[in-house]
This record gives C-alpha cells, structure tokens and sequence, in this order.
C-alpha cells in the first residue's frame, strides 16, 4: 500500500550519480523544492563501483609493479607482498570518504530531501518510492529527472547459472589474490582489472571476442596495449569466442573457447566478465510514462537531455552514448544551463575525452585515424614513440606512442591518442588546444618546459607536411 497522498515537489530525481547529485543542489539552492530518489548508495556508480575504487586499487597495484622494477632504477628490493584485505580497506575508506562528503552536501541542503528507495513511474509525474523495508511513498513533480545508470552485463552464456562469475564490483571485494583470473572481454574494464590482478601476483587471461583489445581505437594503439600486458605476463586470446563455462574442481571454473574453428577450455579459478553494461530502466516502470527507449533498453533523448515526454529529462550513463562520469557531469551542466540560466546548451558535438587507467594511461580525444578515414576526412596522420619523449626515458617509462590526426587543409587537430607515460594527462594539453581551435602549428611551435611530457609535442608535430 502507498503510505498516504503525493508530496508536491517542483523536480525529482531519481539516481544520485554524477549528474543528479549535483543537479539537486543546484535546484535545491535555486529555491525549487527538489526530492533525490537514491536505492543504494549516495554517489553513483563513479563514487562507489567505478572510478574511485578502481583508480585507488590501479594505485596499489602499480606501488607492487614498481616494487618489482626496482632493480631498473639501480636499487635494492626484497621483492613486494600484496595484501588484498589491506588494499581493499584502504579502497573502502576512501569510497566512504567521498560518500560521505556527497551525504552531507545534500543533508545540509535547504529545499532538498534525499528519499531512500526504489523509483518507479506511477504516472507521467508521480513517483512511487518503495523503500527496503517495503513502505511505499508517493511523490509528484512537473519535471522528472533520469539519472539510473547501468551496470554490470550478464551475457546468455552456456552454463553461466552453475558457477558464480565476478563483476566489476565483485571483483574488488576479493579478499585474496586469485590463482588464475579469466577475464571475459578486453574492453576498457576488462584490460584495467587484468592489469591490476596480474601485478597483484594472479596469472591472467583475457578472452576477446574480437580481434583486437579496445575495439574503438585504431589497431596499432590497441596491439600497443596487448604487447604491454603480454610483457607483464598476461595471456590475451583475440578473436575467440566463449562457448561454456562449468565449475571445476572444488571452486574453479572451465570456460570453453572457440578459436578459427577449434574448441579448448581454459581452466581457471575465477571468472571476470567484463562484456558490457545494461542500463538500470527495467524497474522504472517507463511504459507508464510513455518514455522511448532504444532496442537496448538505453533512455532517448534530443541534444537538450528531453525524451519525447514533456518535463522527463535523462542524463549520464542510462540515454547511452559515452559512458564516463565527465560525461554525466556535463549533463548536469547542460540541464542547469538551460533550466536555471536560461541558457540554450546542447550535448551536440562535444568533444569527449577519456583515459583508459592501464599503465602506461591510454588517453583518447577526437577522432581516431580509423573513423577519420571512414568519415571521408581530408587527414594527415602524426606519430611517435614513446621511446622518442626525454622524460619518459628519464623515468623509465617509455613505453607507448603519441598518435595524432590533424586536418590536411585546416590544419586543425581532429583527435589524439597518447599511450603513455601520464597519457590521460598529455592527452588533455592537445584538447585544450581543440577546445580553442589551434593550429597544430601552435604546439609544434610552442616553447614548453624542459623536461616535461608536454615537449613532446613540438616533435610529434614536426614533420607534418607544411
């Protein structure tokens, strides 16, 4: 039963990630009284389950890589010992830090209320708000926020109900470093995690169904990317498809692969599945709303945030798209710009950078080579190795490539891929100069402190044809 009738509020949204945390203090504060629906945990996916754990346990197991590689900088080492429940505490604590800073934020808020529970559509502009107890509430809003998310994906495997695979967020409750690690996808997730593991002392195989890991960038980057964790250790199957997984032995699995025509089974005593994500629509109860959907279930939008309902808006992860919490946050951005400040801002051809955190980073900006080919681009190309970057020498770091793709008439960077040292970093000083319409010439020719990654620049742009 619905514990009474509507409380009346101006917005509601339902999600407390990085687009509806913020969006709720900023109506909050406008003096629009404002309910945030949050099931789980306060934050969103990035504060709990995705950036900040596995950004802070990356660290952990990059301090173990580099115990290892004492040696190469002429120093004496005994040799590291991993402490999974150690790296997992010191995980915990810093998401519960960041959590708790969101919940005072939206505690201390005027106009505001954090209801618990589970958000569902009653009507077009009544939410049902089912707590874990069960109580239900009803609220109502002429404008409805949809910040759900997504999360981890369960492929129709054959045989996935026998055994208990790990995900994202299962995986780094791990109390002990597992013997051998399956990672089922070599996507952004799946590369991280397996890099993480193996320096954390797991042997590790990566099964890709496709034939290159990182499927959205160009090949030579992605081979880039397999060399390295195939230097580290890791094993990577390309072009192979998972067929069965089965229990074996007393708590491992046998995941059976097809590979150019031939079946074999790889034995390990985990299974990662890193193939995907879904999104959080199918308890929102959309059919009521008459809010669209793609054929995956991800929330349609136009380039303001509006789904084809009236006073319904969907921000970050769940209308598809890019996936990344910088992302989600500029949603926010757009949907306060246009509602508080009367503004007019789009999503429409922003520029979307991302950082892959294996070690080196891969950072990406713009086009790749491949997808200014495909678009008919006039294009020249820019490359070089790391190995070329002084202070990537210095430091012993210098694996990787700088990859860049500039305009052949204007002259105008399209895109970048930095593998390497710091690469989200580098990355970013090529998209501020995309953000303010350089020429490439413009960091050929700059004078940049020595001896910094940022040099590099003025030599991967130094043989572009004049």
């Amino acid at each position: 039963m619905v514990d009474g009738s509507p409380d009346r509020y101006e917005a509601i949204i339902i999600g407390s990630g990085q687009a509806g945390t913020p969006l709720a203090l900023a109506l909050a504060a406008a003096g629009r009284r404002t309910a945030l629906v949050e099931r789980d945990h306060v934050g969103g996916t990035c504060i709990n389950e995705g950036c900040t754990p596995t950004k802070t346990m990356i660290a952990s197991a990059r301090i173990a890589h580099l115990v290892s590689r004492a040696g190469d900088y002429g120093i004496s080492c005994s040799g590291a010992t991993v402490d999974l429940e150690r790296v997992r505490a010191r995980k915990r604590g810093i998401v519960a830090s960041f959590r708790a800073g969101s919940e005072r934020r939206l505690a201390e808020a005027e106009n505001l209320d954090l209801l618990r529970g589970e958000g569902r559509f009653v009507a077009t502009d009544r939410i049902e708000v089912r707590d874990a107890d069960g109580s239900t509430r009803l609220v109502e809003a002429p404008m409805v926020f949809l910040n759900v998310g997504t999360r981890p994906r369960r492929p129709d495997l054959a045989g996935i109900g026998r055994i208990t695979p790990l995900d994202s967020t299962s995986i780094m409750e791990l109390g002990d470093v597992p013997e051998h690690l399956i990672v089922l996808g070599g996507g952004y997730v799946g590369v991280e995690f397996a890099q993480m593991f193996r320096r954390f002392g797991a042997r590790v195989t990566i099964v890709q169904r496709r034939d290159q890991l990182l499927p959205r960038e160009d090949p030579d980057i992605a081979k880039l990317v397999a060399d390295v964790l195939m230097e580290e250790g890791i094993e990577v199957e390309l072009g192979a498809e998972a067929v069965e997984v089965a229990p074996h032995g007393v708590n491992g699995v046998e995941l059976v692969i097809r590979n150019t025509g031939s079946e074999r089974a790889i034995c390990g005593s985990h299974l990662l599945m890193a193939a995907g994500r879904q999104p959080n629509t199918d308890s929102l109860n959309l059919e009521i709303a008459g809010v669209r959907t793609d054929e995956r279930g991800y929330i349609i939008v136009n380039d303001r945030l509006k789904t084809n309902v009236p006073g319904i808006y969907a921000l970050g992860d769940v209308k598809g798209g890019p996936a990344f919490t910088h992302i989600s946050y500029d949603d926010y951005r757009v949907a306060r710009a246009n509602l508080l400040d009367g503004g007019s801002a789009s999503i429409r051809d922003r520029l979307v950078p991302y950082a892959v955190f294996v070690d080196p980073q891969l950072g990406r900006i713009g086009l790749s080579e491949r997808e200014a080919r495909a678009a008919g681009i006039p294009h020249h190309v820019a490359t070089m190795p790391m190995a070329y970057v002084a202070r990537a020498i210095e430091v012993a770091e210098s694996r990787g490539m700088i990859k860049a793709i500039v305009h052949a008439e204007t002259d105008r960077i399209l895109g970048a891929a930095v593998f390497g040292l710091e690469g989200g970093e580098l990355m970013t000083v090529i998209q501020v100069a995309m953000m303010g319409d350089l020429p490439y010439t413009a960091l050929r020719d700059g004078v940049f402190a020595h001896p910094t990654l940022a040099e590099s620049l003025n030599n991967l742009f130094a043989d572009l044809p004049k």
